[in-house]
């Protein structure tokens, strides 16, 4: 009796199994990973790695490069200015296209946008646009910033803030945050995650021929551990693949191929991609009719779509671009002036500025100094 207590005491560690164990490692197959929220990360991935997220940056930051600007003090607006001529030629590497094109990416990118002034003294002799992932906020006891590091190869430059910073900084909203913006990749990761995903399944689908999996099935005798192994290796090797594709299969032994057909599941892979590429254009305010998404009606047509791009995307990012960029070259030059856009020059916003126009002119109960005014234009010169 006690010779048979020691004996099952001994045998059933080694023969219990744990259900327990089974669940745990059945639920963890489908779990869903997600890629890194960072700054740097998400740039990769939703800018560099993703046509959608490309597309979007590079469609607003390229039409608010070419919207034309003008200067204005005191409501007087002006043909000439020094800000004007700073942002026609920022620096020696870059104009104003080019420079107004990488602070909209770098802001769009990360919610932050940094622009280093650089000169003496006064009035800025260049700008230069800092790369958002590489900056720094260092705030001071109060909260405030009291300097901002910026980090190249391991080695940090300080730019100290005093009465007037040699950084400006433009920050998108965040209401969890005090020193930096939020970003649209980043209510847009988990879209990026689902079309970048899309994507790979439809390159494993075509690098396997284009067609679903199948399975061989042995109606004979077992296979043995040599046999399964060199049959994998004859699958992977001659009829895997896109090149090996429509090649013939030569089965023996009782062996036999039944091929798989797509499921549900896998037919609605295309309809999910196109729901997350909607998604990401949606964070950016772009509609997705610009992109060539298919399946977009919120638009009755191309030119609508266009129009309501610039009135509700481009125009307002351009406007809070400009107002930092204004107020804080203003310190610098010691004059209160405002940048704005030209909305008159805008083809896009046409239509609308026709009918703005018509009904202020209309207006009889308007002198000619009001109607002036409150179309943007300067006092008419009686000379």
């Amino acid at each position: 009796m006690f010779g048979f207590k020691r004996k099952a005491a001994a045998v059933a560690p080694e023969t219990k199994a744990s259900v327990t164990g089974r669940l745990a490692a059945m639920g963890a197959v489908g779990r869903a990973v997600w890629s890194p929220r960072d700054t740097g990360s998400l740039m990769r991935m939703g800018f560099a790695g993703n046509p959608v997220g490309f597309r979007a940056v590079k469609l607003i930051s390229e039409a608010a490069a070419a919207m034309p600007l003008y200067c204005s003090e005191d409501g007087t607006r002006m043909e000439a200015h020094p800000m004007l001529a700073l942002l026609d030629r920022p620096n020696a590497a870059q104009g104003r296209a080019e420079f107004i094109e990488t602070l909209c990416g770098q802001f769009l990118l990360s919610g932050n946008a940094y622009v280093e002034a650089v000169g003496s003294g006064g009035m800025p002799a260049e700008l230069h646009v800092l790369r958002s992932d590489r900056m720094s906020v260092v705030p001071g006891g109060d909260g405030w910033p009291v300097a901002y590091d910026y980090t190249v190869g391991g080695r940090s430059h300080r730019f100290k803030v005093g009465e007037v910073s040699p950084i400006c900084h433009i920050r998108a909203f965040h209401p969890q945050d005090d020193h930096y913006g939020l970003s649209p990749l980043a209510p847009a990761a988990g879209a990026l995650d689902v079309h970048d995903a899309a994507s790979r399944w439809s390159k494993g689908l075509l690098d396997n021929a284009a067609r679903p999996s199948g399975a061989i099935v042995n109606s004979g005798e077992g296979l043995t551990q040599e046999q399964f192994d060199m049959l994998s290796a004859e699958m992977e090797a001659q009829h895997q693949g896109a090149r090996n594709a429509g090649r013939p299969m030569l089965l023996d032994g009782g062996l036999d191929w039944k091929p798989m057909g797509f499921s549900p599941s896998d037919m609605e892979f295309q309809k999910t991609k196109e729901a997350a590429a909607r998604e990401i254009a949606m964070a950016f305010g772009v509609p997705p009719m610009m992109l060539g998404i298919p399946g977009d009606a919120t638009y009755a047509n191309y030119a609508e779509a266009n129009r309501a791009f610039y009135r509700l995307t481009v125009v307002p990012l351009l406007m809070k671009l400009c107002d930092g960029l204004a107020h804080w070259i203003g310190r610098h030059g010691g004059f209160d002036a405002r940048l704005d856009v030209d909305r008159d020059r805008v083809p896009a916003l046409q239509a609308e500025r026709d009918a703005e126009w018509a009904r202020i002119t209309g207006a009889d109960f308007l002198s000619e100094a009001e109607k002036r005014r409150m179309l943007g234009l300067p006092p008419k010169d009686d000379a």
